[in-house]
């Protein structure tokens, strides 16, 4: 009895005598795991560190968290804009105030401004659905979506497609040249039918083939695709323009343009009476073809191997995937939406080919980046920019308010709504604590090696 008792005091006091250093090795080991160094407290990290921590979460947030952040940032870019157009107003003189705030009178109501933003893109929806102002936002939105999708292909690719512009450029050219060419030997519905496939597949085919000239550029010579596919939007646009200019150009127009096409060559306008540059029926095929590449990307053997190709190309290749080949393929791809794209704006928006087609490649770039490179979620994104580009239009013709401040609450829109996602990206495709530096988080107890 007395051994037991001096065992159970012996093992009470080698326990109690323990208990402070496991304690303190515990708090060191929690310590390390928070990513604090041994003896210093999880409080005290550099703010570099909290940083890196803030990037993990926004890398593994969820899709309702990253709704919720893009909404967030939604507001908060408005009330930086109201802020800012209580300034300009402010600063402004005018000979009566447009909005008064605590006895202070302002000459641009940010209210109004907004509101013309925002809800002016569709304009008076509940008394007439299919309005002027709602067929331009559709009229944006849908070559938005085919340049987004491009964009987000190549990403995926793990190529940045620069040249959406370009590709674009050469599809609306090919196709305003080939329907016209072939406008002559069918009219009417059987020329609706005929001519608008005609004039997507050659504007695929043309683009496919100018987006797959900076792939295999980059697959086989290591040519850095920004550089060359910004060096080939210049030669698209330049090699346009002396067509639209000289050889095809239109005899009876003083623009640098090709001839106008004929009316069942174009989309079927149905749907809004009067007006022949918007489609429902174009939107719809945007809709459909994002659903698709969404499918080929999730579903398909292709889309594995561009997945792959895209985050590890050594790993890729070593699991039987021909990288160089993916990148052809993703970039003559991503060409042929882009292309697609201008052959929808010839076909619903020009009714021809102009020089000067606006900037939608470029604007493609943001939409994927909005949309996390996800083709679905480019059509949400095309439709944002497709509402901010037509309700511009409301603000400058229904407002005071100058074009300049206008590009600027839009530009903040857009930066604050793409920023998160764009982080979100960085953090998947780069390891920033290795590249930049920082504490790991999870650090093993034992040997003190990396988990």
């Amino acid at each position: 009895m007395t051994d037991a008792g001096d065992d159970a005091d012996g093992d009470a006091d080698s326990d109690a005598g323990a208990a402070p250093g496991d304690a303190a090795d515990d708090g060191a080991d929690t310590a390390v795991r928070d990513g604090a160094a041994p003896g210093e407290s999880g409080g005290s990290r550099s703010p570099r560190d909290r940083a890196f921590d803030a990037l993990d979460r926004l890398v593994a947030a969820s899709a309702t968290e990253r709704l919720l952040i893009s909404g967030s940032a939604l507001l908060l870019s408005v009330a930086i804009g109201f802020v800012l157009i209580l300034v300009a107003g402010r600063m402004t003189s005018c000979e009566s105030a447009a909005y008064s705030l605590l006895g202070v009178g302002f000459c641009y109501d940010p209210f109004l401004v907004y509101d013309s933003l925002f809800l002016g893109a569709f304009g008076d929806f509940l008394a007439n659905p299919l309005n002027g102002q709602f067929a331009t936002t559709v009229s944006e939105t849908t070559v938005l979506v085919f340049t987004g999708i491009a964009v987000a292909v190549a990403f995926k690719a793990g190529v940045f497609n620069i040249g959406g512009q370009g590709q674009l450029v050469f599809g609306a050219l090919a196709s305003a040249l080939a329907v016209y060419a072939l406008s002559g030997a069918v009219s009417g519905v059987v020329g609706t039918l005929v001519l608008v496939p005609v004039g997507l597949a050659v504007g695929a085919f043309v683009g496919g083939i100018w987006g797959a000239i900076p792939g295999a550029l980059k697959a086989y010579a290591d040519a850095n695709e920004v550089i060359t596919t910004i060096m080939l939007n210049f030669v698209a646009t330049s090699f346009a323009l002396y067509l639209a200019s000289g050889p095809f150009k239109d005899p009876e127009s003083f623009a640098n343009q090709t001839r106008t096409l004929p009316e069942f060559a174009l989309f079927p306008q149905a749907l809004f009476p009067g007006r022949t540059d918007a489609s429902l029926l174009a939107l719809a095929l945007a809709i459909v073809v994002a659903v698709g590449i969404a499918y080929l990307l999730r579903g398909t053997s292709f889309g594995y191997d561009v997945r792959t190709s895209g985050i590890q190309p050594e790993a890729a290749e070593y699991g039987g995937v021909d990288a160089a080949r993916t990148v052809v393929a993703s970039m003559a791809l991503s060409g042929a939406l882009a292309g697609i794209g201008g052959a929808v704006y010839v076909l619903t928006i020009a009714g021809n080919f102009q020089t000067g087609i606006p900037d939608y490649g470029f604007d493609g770039i943001t939409v994927s980046i909005l949309a996390g490179n996800s083709p679905v979620g480019a059509i949400a994104a095309a439709l944002l920019f497709g509402v901010l580009k037509s309700g511009s239009i409301v603000v400058d013709v229904g407002t005071d308010v100058p074009p300049e401040l206008v590009g600027v609450l839009r530009g903040l829109i857009v930066l604050f709504v793409a920023m998160p996602e764009f982080f979100r990206m960085i953090g998947q495709r780069v390891d920033v604590r290795d590249r930049f530096g920082g504490s790991r988080d999870a650090v093993a107890t034992d040997g003190g090696e990396e988990a």
